[in-house]
């Protein structure tokens, strides 16, 4: 039996309009929205400060997170851990190391860096000042309902 492009695009739709729905019970969808730097709450932490920019369900995920990072120098947000969801950060200013692929790599300001699912990672602030970093991380719909590795 052969489908006609016409019904193969409707099924498609649904799929995508059964995704937003189920997307949707968890919660609010984000809309587009503008964060700007002076308005975010800054957070002291042990290692230097974090400022929280979003964490919401969207049209096509199940949740957006983003966060700003500051790192003292010396200093890391963790051991090496790994989960699901795939993450790039953003280096705003300093320098850091990167954990890639079993490897420490150098990313200077302005450099970007992407961690892939489920692969040990993790980031150290290398130079004299703190270094900080913007955080997105995105989880595709039923990735959280199947966390099955600790973040």
């Amino acid at each position: 039996m052969t489908r006609s492009w016409q019904t193969t695009v409707a099924i498609g739709l649904l799929i995508v309009a059964a995704g937003t729905l189920a997307a949707a019970a968890d919660g609010p969808l984000m809309k587009s929205a503008v964060f700007q730097w002076d308005q975010l709450t800054v957070t002291k932490t042990e290692i230097g400060a974090r400022r929280t920019v979003v964490r919401a369900p969207t049209a096509t995920l199940d949740e957006l997170e983003s966060h700003i990072t500051t790192l003292n120098p010396g200093q890391s947000p963790h051991p090496p851990h790994q989960h699901p969801n795939e993450e790039m950060i953003v280096v705003k200013e300093g320098a850091v190391d990167a954990y890639v692929n079993g490897e420490w790599v150098p990313v200077a300001t302005g450099g970007i860096i992407f961690f892939a699912s489920n692969v040990p990672h993790t980031l150290r602030n290398t130079g004299a000042r703190d270094a900080t970093y913007y955080v997105i991380n995105w989880s595709p719909p039923g990735m959280l309902k199947n966390r099955t590795v600790a973040q």
